[in-house]
Order: C-alpha cells, then structure tokens, then sequence
C-alpha cells in the first residue's frame, strides 16, 4: 500500500490518528496526526511502498532517540516490520528561523546565542555518530514555550541517503550558514531553496556578512567565514560543531521566544547568559498604571489650608517625643562610657579594647598554615568517560585570568544529575607541578546552588583522583577549606549536581588556588 494513498483519518499502529498532510520529501511523507492513547499531537513519518532507505531512517530516528539533549526532536516511536512503518515524532509547535527572518535580520548577539544552542545540539549527536547534513532556516525551531528545538538530525540524512567524507564539515558549514542567515536575512548559497534571498556576491563568493550589516561585530564575522566559507582566518577553519559550539561558548544566550507569543502574559524576566529560557524578546511593555487617586491640593485659604487643633496637638507630641529619645540615647552613651571605658574614643578618634580574649600583637597563629597563592600552568574542561572528553575546552582559561567578568561554562544538560548517565564535569587545572593544596576561591555563576566537590591526583583520570572537600548549594563566592592539606598536580572542580539556567550548566567565574608548592 503506497503512502500516497493514505487519507486523513487513517490509523496506524491502532493508536495515531494521521490529522493532516504535511509535506512529501521523494518516498516519504509528514503528518500531524493524533496519539490518542496519550491525547497528544504527534508527527508521523510514513513512507511509500518500495522506498529504498525506509529501514535506514526508524534505525536513525531510534538512535536519535537516545541523544541525552532536549534541543533534539523527542522521537516517541519507530517501526520497520508494520504493513505500514512509520516513525512517530514530538510535534514541535513554534516558529522557525526562518520565520523569524522573515521580519528581518536579528541582532547579532541574539544571532550568536541561538546558533550557538544549534551547535552544541550538534556537537552532541555527532559524539553519539549521528548527522544533520541539511541544516537550514526551516530546522531550527522554538516552541511556544521558548525551547529551542533542531529538528532532522539522524532521519534527514537517511531519507537522501547522504554519507558524505566529512560529515563534520559539513554540518560545521550549515551551522555557519544558519549564522550567516540569522545576520543577515539571507543564504549565502544561491542553489539552495530556503526561503531567503540569496547573498550578494562579491568576487565570485557570497559577501561577508559585516559587508552587509557593518554593526556586526569583527570576531562573528570571522567565525562566520571560519565555518560556513572554512575560510583559513583566524584560528583556520571550524571543522566541526564542536569547533563552532567552542568558538561561539561565551556568547549570552539571548534566545527569542515566537512573535506570536509577544501578545500573551508578560513573564518574569530572566538573567542574561546561557539558556534558552534566559534573554528572551522583552514581553509586550506593561500597560501605564492608572491615574492616581490622591487628592487634589485644596485652593489656598480653604478648609484645609490651616491647620485644627488635631494637627497642632500631634506637632507638640512630636517634638517631646524627640526630646525624651535624644535625653534616654545621651543617658545610654553615658553610661555605657563609664562602665566600659577602654572603649571610649582615643585620642585619634578611633577605640581602644583591651577586653579580647586574644591580644592582637601582629604575630600569625602557630597553627594556621603560611599561604600563598598557586599558579596554574593550563586548564581544560574535564568530561572522563562516559562523556566525550570536552567542556568547552577553548575557555577554561577564563576561569584563571584574574577577570571574575569572563567566564567558563558546562555544556548544557536536561537535568542536574546529567540524566544519570555519569557522575559529574569539571574543570581540569594542570599546576604544571606537584602542589600542596590547602584552599580553594571560587567565583561562581548565580543561576542557583550547585554541588560540587575539589579533586586532586597527579594523573588527568578520574580514577587518579581522590575527593579533597567540597561545598553543596554553592553559588556567587565560594570558599572551600580542605580538612587535610591535598597534594597532587592536577586539581579539579567537579561539579556533582548543576544549577538550572535555562538548560542545567554550571558557570565558574574565577578560581583562586591557595597553598604551598
């Protein structure tokens, strides 16, 4: 039975509903149908008889299914060995980029957030050996409640049966062209059908997009060419999604919810930085607050103008009442001065106590250790197996540079546990040397408590290092003091249980390393 031949109103599977046809792509077809077993709107793949690659897409949708990130379409159901297979996907109700471009370009910042979310969603599928290879406009979506969602990766390329040499560069370039498109309101492929205007060229090749909007700054641009042209600027080209999610993980995560959405209740606002959830498109402004109900000023000379008997009665109360506090507070002074007098104003104007338990003469406690401040030699993110090894590598150094204003920042995740698939990130430091740990500062992200514990060893393994202390609901400035000096060369701060900014992700402002070498 050919898949053309379906009509709305057939059943699959004796619980989807198909609703409405979607679109057609060569032997399959999109529907918005209806789970009524869980009364949800759903989308279903279905594919015509005889389509080659139907067994290579519900393997791809059911591998897509186990990506441990929300930002992938949710895959709910697959099956090839139906009279009629069919893969059953979330239906992702929203807009895409390439709505939103159809209002224009968007300003940069809000450019570099989104597809920095597109590319560590990217980077994520491709550790677990699935591509998109046909990122456009119309993949990257946000639902009405402002998540971002890319939406084909896996099934796109095995409906067309892609299996490119480079698969990561090849994504690396859509994600640089979504940039591009998100700058610009235009497509720097004129082959492509996108729903945008081509970009203008300029010798042969597509215009920087700063040749387009000069207000874009220098260092997206680049990165645009670095990726979308691989263009050897810079750092050399961004192979990979890894590679564009690293260059673009300081960029605030400035996410817009849906136009249509600017018309319902305003929300509280949400900080600026890493999330989906976090600088949204300002609500609709709140309507003026109504005319005050105070009383008109009465005309001069009218009733009210002179003051009765009530008024003058509470003025003299008043200024008695001042008296007997200014006498009771110089009373109090008195006597507290002469009971106490080693605390009376000194000659400089300052206080002499001579009533601590502790003299203070200048010398140190015998037992507090003689710190000084350790210098790390390099630090890394630090993601052991199970994960893929990187956490946004190219800015651990933030975290050593003495700016609390810079930062580093976890990749993002759909719990604070990680989804129980390991036991924890961090942030490796190489102290280059052996070191006696002691202390450890932090300046930490504000989005809410973390847990999180202080390793050390002189092996980069987590099987090498051994828990020296730690700190639960850390947040904003952290001091944490180990119970028994730690000695080893590499140090990490692990974090254990993340904090919810948009997605789940810890932040690490500044670290401070206390001890002796």
């Amino acid at each position: 039975m050919s898949t053309f031949m379906i009509e709305p109103g057939a059943w699959l599977a004796g619980r989807y509903r198909l609703d409405e046809l979607v679109s057609e792509t060569g032997g399959a077809s999109v529907w918005k149908a209806t789970d009524e077993t869980l009364a949800r709107p759903v989308a279903v793949w279905t594919f015509a008889e005889g389509f080659p690659r139907t067994g290579d897409v519900v393997r791809a949708a059911r591998a897509t299914s186990r990506i441990a990130d929300s930002r992938v379409t949710q895959v709910f159901d697959a099956d090839d060995t139906a009279a009629l297979p069919y893969v059953v996907e979330e239906w992702v109700v929203g807009q895409s980029l390439a709505d939103l471009l159809a209002q224009g370009p968007m300003a940069p910042e809000r450019a570099a957030g989104l597809v920095a979310e597109a590319a560590e969603t990217l980077a994520t599928a491709h550790a677990t050996g699935l591509y998109h290879l046909n990122l456009t406009p119309g993949k990257l979506m946000w639902s009405v409640g402002g998540a971002i969602k890319v939406t084909g990766i896996g099934t796109d390329a095995a409906l067309r049966g892609l299996a490119p040499a480079a698969p990561g560069t090849l994504d690396a370039q859509g994600l640089g062209r979504l940039l591009y498109a998100a700058l610009t309101a235009h497509w720097p492929d004129a082959a492509a059908q996108v729903g945008l205007r081509p970009a203008p060229m300029a010798n042969g090749a597509p215009c920087p997009p700063a040749r387009l909007r000069p207000e874009i700054p220098a260092r997206l641009d680049e990165i645009v060419c670095r990726a979308a042209f691989q263009a050897p600027m810079g750092g050399g080209p961004l192979a990979t999604p890894r590679a564009v999610a690293d260059a673009l993980a300081d960029v605030p995560r400035m996410v817009p919810l849906p136009a249509a959405m600017t018309a319902g209740p305003a929300t509280p606002p949400t900080e600026q930085g890493t999330s989906r959830h976090s600088g949204e498109f300002a609500a609709a402004p709140a309507p003026p607050p109504p005319p005050s109900r105070r009383r008109t000023s009465p005309e001069p000379g009218g009733p009210e103008d002179s003051p009765g008997p009530s008024r003058v009665t509470k003025a003299v109360l008043g200024v008695v009442a001042l008296l007997v506090f200014v006498a009771v507070v110089a009373g109090a002074w008195t006597i507290g001065s002469s009971i106490g007098g080693s605390d009376a104003p000194s000659a400089d104007g300052g206080t002499s106590d001579t009533t601590d338990d502790k003299p203070d003469d200048g010398k140190k406690d015998e037992d507090e250790p003689d710190l000084t401040e350790l210098s790390p030699a390099s630090a890394t993110g630090f993601d052991p197996p199970p994960g893929d090894g990187s956490e946004h590598d190219g800015n651990a150094k933030n975290a050593l540079d003495g700016d609390p204003s810079t930062e580093w920042k976890t990749e993002g995740y759909n719990s604070p546990t990680f989804g129980n698939l390991k036991s924890g990130v961090g942030l490796l430091i190489d102290m280059g040397e052996e070191v006696e740990l002691h202390q450890v500062d932090l300046v930490l992200g504000t989005a809410g408590p973390a847990n999180l514990e202080i390793l050390v060893g002189n092996a980069p393994e987590l099987e090498s290092l051994t828990s020296a202390g730690g700190a639960n609901g850390a947040s904003g400035e952290e001091t944490v003091k180990l119970a028994e000096p730690a000695k080893g060369r590499y140090i990490v701060v692990w974090f254990t249980e993340l904090p919810q900014d948009g997605q789940y992700r810890g932040t690490i402002n500044e670290v401070k390393l206390l001890g002796n070498t």
